[in-house]
């Protein structure tokens, strides 16, 4: 069984598409659909039920859910023996395929502990940037995991052995940002990580068409810095774009 956990926030653009695209094609596996919500102030619960997630979880604190007590709550609910993360906006070309191809490596592996892959932007709304700069952070992303071995994790999607996920806490709920990145690298001290090149997610590419790449690589790399050294994420909220 796999579990899918999709945290949520004011998602209903696409939260609907994500999850019927993914029932539509995924039938290999035993797998169920988990959407944590943030509460979302609209319809993104009402959406991700009618779309046919098999879980779908509402934040009920006062404060406002990182995505990192997202992530945890929709792993506390899920059965699987792996553990799918992605964002809402986000979609899996082939999805029979692709984990078929990430399933063996696990099975054949049993020190595996955690599998990401290239993330790009979807091509119709790919820029030039877009394409450069993805393409060096995916080979980044082979780098650190695959001849270093010391783990990082991209939140667009992050595959996870359940028994990994649960020895090392989970995704730290203080982090407002770089959360993907801090779990990676925890996961990579008691097991294998791997990216697998061969495999793609794409995203709409929303918040760097927003706010720029020089912005968003500022933050990126001050948030990552400011995680290591101090614990906590430079940046105090990590703001939506919708």
């Amino acid at each position: 069984m796999i579990s899918i956990i999709i945290p949520t926030l004011n998602e209903e653009k696409f939260i609907s598409q994500t999850v019927k695209s993914l029932k539509a094609a995924l039938t290999a596996y035993p797998y169920e659909i988990v959407v944590t919500d943030g509460l979302s102030k609209d319809r993104t619960a009402e959406l991700a039920r009618e779309a046919g997630a098999d879980k779908v979880i509402v934040h009920d604190g006062s404060h406002r859910q990182t995505i990192a007590e997202g992530r945890n709550a929709g792993a506390a609910v899920a059965t699987g023996d792996f553990l799918i993360f992605m964002d809402a906006d986000c979609s899996i070309p082939g999805p029979d395929f692709f984990f078929d191809k990430i399933l063996k490596h696990f099975e054949r592996d049993p020190g595996l502990t955690a599998v990401n892959v290239a993330i790009r932007v979807l091509p119709g709304a790919e820029t030039f940037w877009d394409w450069v700069i993805y393409n060096l952070f995916n080979d980044y992303l082979w780098f650190v995991n695959d001849v270093l071995h010391i783990g990082m994790g991209a939140g667009e999607f992050q595959m996870i052995r359940r028994r990994a996920f649960d020895q090392v806490g989970g995704y730290n709920p203080a982090l407002v940002a770089a959360e993907d990145i801090d779990l990676f690298g925890r996961i990579s001290k008691i097991g294998k990580v791997r990216y697998e090149k061969g495999l793609k997610v794409y995203h709409t590419g929303r918040r760097v068409h927003k706010v720029g790449w020089p912005k968003l690589l500022l933050q990126w790399n001050m948030n990552t810095i400011y995680m290591k050294l101090f614990g906590h994420a430079w940046t105090g909220e990590w703001k939506p774009i919708r």
